[in-house]
């Protein structure tokens, strides 16, 4: 019952006390699901306000104590939002991007083993702490919201994907291990996608790696590299290696298609 009171509020618009539940992901595809039923509604003359967004008791004045029209009609036709859009390669939050990002480069960088490591101390802007300060996860979904874990994956796995967020990367010894090593400090000079990353090792070396732009921003734009890895990790176990090659040619081609249904039957697990 409590489950079901919870999925039924976070409906609403999204609750922050979901975080490290289901309802964490059933934000944006509900979002999704909600704005397609609107157009579809629309085009079949169902009726809404035409000021639904912007009148005193609308979306904008409802859900912000600083709604400015202004901003979603400057440079209208010209500025489109969609292309400032930044594609995630961790499977978590964007604010421990760059802390993934920093412990991966030394980990690489260095060899790192996690037995060699004695201490991880992270800087971060100050709302990891606010948003991912589960110290102990104990499912892949509260890990996602554990800047702590988070750290762990990073230099035990090497990689920060769905796997190293499942159930068993939160409970394996060397993550659960590391993840006590880890201490957070916040400074408000730092962005949410940046973070400095000092690792103190048994043999008495200190290594450190500052973020500025994590690694997805648009400063920092993942590789088409990347994002295949990033597709190849999100279908590994639910469709095959030949399936999966022929999803990525196809949504490479998507502006030359004839058909783009083409993708979605393609994506269909036999």
């Amino acid at each position: 019952m409590t489950w079901a009171l919870g999925i039924a509020a976070t409906q609403s618009s999204g609750l922050r006390a979901m975080f490290g539940s289901m309802c964490k992901s059933l934000h944006p595809g509900h979002a999704a699901h909600d704005g397609l039923a609107a157009a579809f509604l629309a085009s079949k003359n169902f009726t809404s306000s035409e000021r639904g967004i912007e009148a005193p008791r609308g979306w904008g004045h409802v859900l912000s104590t600083k709604f400015d029209p202004d901003i979603i009609t400057a440079e209208f036709g010209k500025r489109y939002e969609l292309m400032s859009n930044m594609y995630k390669p961790f499977a978590c939050g964007l604010v421990v991007h760059a802390v993934i990002d920093g412990c991966i480069q030394l980990r690489n960088q260095h060899g790192l083993q996690p037995e060699a490591i004695t201490g991880v101390e992270l800087t971060v802007c100050p709302i990891v702490m606010e948003l991912t300060a589960i110290t102990d996860p104990q499912t892949g979904l509260e890990g996602k919201f554990s800047v702590f874990h988070a750290a762990a994956a990073a230099l035990v796995f090497g990689a920060a994907g769905e796997a190293q967020f499942s159930n068993t990367a939160v409970r394996d010894a060397r993550a659960v291990a590391l993840r006590k090593c880890v201490t957070v400090a916040p400074d408000p000079a730092l962005s949410r996608i940046q973070a400095r990353v000092t690792i103190r090792k048994k043999d008495g070396r200190t290594l450190t790696q500052r973020v500025e732009s994590a690694l997805g921003t648009l400063a920092r734009p993942m590789s088409d590299a990347d994002l295949e890895a990033k597709f190849r990790g999100l279908t590994d176990g639910i469709i095959g290696a030949s399936q999966t090659q022929e999803l990525i040619r196809l949504c490479w081609s998507v502006a030359t298609l004839p058909d783009a249904g083409a993708i979605p039957r393609a994506a269909a697990a036999a």
